[in-house]
């Protein structure tokens, strides 16, 4: 190894460096670049568990909403999860959105439930029987938050009363209720990223020592490999579960060597 500190010798070495988030703490893409100089496989890299960006009419939705949280179901392809988002003034995050951001790929739309535990057109069908003269706006806010209420009434609908919406209007309530689709135009990349999707390609790695196949004695472990959790220490699970598996393969060396 030529270090800032000299040159070094070692039969081991393990790069424990991480990927590429959070890059004003130091992270880089330096273990990428030592696995390549191994001839090692990359798998394209992403930020993950990040919050998504938005810009135009719907950004200044998000905007008027900054700081609303609510329970929703956030959807993209076939995966789902049932957490919070957050509003904020770039877009939204919360726990659900920074799941789904590690399926979601850009130019794909994400589906929110945002009365997860209800179906919404029973819901207002029911209400414009016996609350004709309520108003959309009034029966939302008993559902949703306030701002949130307001904001879907001001964006995507005219503020009626019950009794004067059509079947065809109430589905189209309905549907923005249970599944409301937006495109979100990026995410806060690796600035915010809690961890980086992608890394050395495991088929390049020993499942057992995490050593490297093709170069004996170097190892790979935690966030620079292609591993990535949920939330939740899965993650942080994962760095712990490699080192030591790296580990237990060194010291094994070391006493077989009687170094």
């Amino acid at each position: 190894l030529t270090t800032s500190v000299g040159t070094l010798s070692t039969s081991n070495l393990v790069i424990a460096t991480g990927g590429k988030s959070i890059p004003a703490m130091g992270a880089t893409g330096f273990a990428y670049d030592i696995a390549g100089q191994f001839g090692l496989d990359i798998v394209d890299t992403l930020p993950a568990l990040v919050p998504f960006t938005f810009t135009g009419e719907i950004l200044e939705v998000m905007k008027s909403l900054a700081g609303v949280s609510l329970d929703t179901n956030v959807q993209c392809g076939k995966t789902s999860f049932r957490e919070n988002i957050l509003f904020t003034h770039r877009g939204l995050s919360g726990p659900a959105i920074l799941q789904i951001s590690s399926f979601w790929r850009e130019g794909e739309a994400i589906t929110i439930n945002l009365l997860p535990n209800l179906d919404a057109l029973g819901m207002l069908k029911t209400a414009r029987d016996s609350k004709a003269k309520t108003s959309l706006r009034k029966l939302l806010g008993q559902h949703l938050p306030t701002r949130l209420s307001q904001a879907l009434i001001d964006t995507y609908f005219d503020d009626k009363n019950l009794g004067a919406l059509s079947n065809k209007e109430l589905e189209a309530v309905a549907s923005l209720l249970n599944s409301w689709q937006i495109k979100p135009t990026s995410t806060e990349g690796y600035r915010t990223a809690e961890v980086t999707l992608g890394g050395i390609n495991t088929d390049q790695l020993s499942s057992k020592t995490m050593e490297a196949k093709k170069q004996k004695g170097l190892y790979f472990i935690g966030e620079c490999v292609d591993v990535t959790g949920w939330l939740g220490g899965y993650n942080f699970q994962w760095a712990w579960a490699s080192g030591h598996a790296a580990g237990q393969a060194i010291q094994k060396f070391y006493k077989e060597e009687k170094v």
